[in-house]
């Protein structure tokens, strides 16, 4: 396979350039949107005012908590010697961690106005967020970041401007983070489940998904390999989320035997 080398912008009107990158984000949050007016139909807890202000804080706290995320996990540094760079997202540079910190405290605000409880929510919200992942990760393949190490394995994908061939780890994470990870929530969502249930199988399999395609994935340059010559920020990140998981999903599925 050769890398096809997409032009990042989209659409350029001379005083305005439409990135595929923020394409991807409106996607996600259109997929979201949808997904969950067809989620709502089949109750009753939820109405289409609520789900506009759920998919509104969510697009808050995804593109604020991603950034911040990744300036403060990945880039610190930087973010201390230009604050302002951290509104320079046009080439990408948002971190999936600090994203979802975000969306949780944007769903804690949300819960107030609504007087709804956090996991009803969370667990409403879980299978809505794994497509938007999916397109985010495209985003990255077409900005040509987030590069997988080296191979000559088939599996690889050359790249001319670095005269060499590379995992597509951008494109396993859509299709795990992405694909796989919606299919999994959605059915396993598609019938009653004990609370929490949900958002546990979400921390779960997003964070063994992760872990694993950090394995074949360059680490940040800023940072390399943090332990051991292997473990990196993601996986350090994706670790309680695999740990708290588990707890929840065993701690609530045991109340309900």
């Amino acid at each position: 396979m050769t890398y096809p080398a997409v032009d990042p912008i989209a659409l350029d009107l001379g005083f305005v350039q439409v990135y595929w990158y923020g394409l991807m984000y409106l996607l996600a949050f259109l997929a979201a949107y949808f997904l969950a007016n067809y989620r709502a139909k089949k109750s009753s807890d939820w109405n289409s005012q609520q789900i506009e202000d759920m998919i509104f804080y969510g697009a808050i706290g995804v593109v604020v908590g991603g950034r911040l995320g990744y300036m403060l996990f990945y880039n610190l540094p930087t973010f201390i010697s230009d604050p302002l760079s951290i509104f320079a997202i046009q080439g990408g540079g948002m971190s999936f961690h600090g994203g979802f910190l975000g969306v949780l405290l944007a769903m804690v605000l949300f819960n107030r106005k609504y007087n709804k409880s956090f996991f009803v929510t969370m667990d409403f919200v879980a299978p809505l967020v794994p497509l938007g992942l999916g397109f985010g990760r495209l985003g990255n393949f077409i900005n040509g970041e987030l590069w997988g190490k080296i191979t000559d394995s088939s599996l690889g994908m050359y790249i001319h401007a670095q005269g060499v061939s590379r995992y597509p780890s951008q494109l396993y994470e859509a299709l795990l983070e992405g694909l796989v990870l919606f299919i999994i929530l959605w059915v396993f969502s598609s019938k009653p489940r004990p609370l929490i249930s949900v958002s546990a199988l979400f921390l779960i399999f997003y964070g063994i998904f992760r872990f694993i395609i950090e394995f074949v994935r360059v680490p940040d340059v800023q940072l390399g390999y943090l332990a051991f010559d292997w473990l990196t920020m993601g996986q350090l990140l994706s670790l309680p989320m695999i740990i708290l998981g588990i707890y929840l999903f065993y701690k609530t599925n045991k109340q309900q035997a």
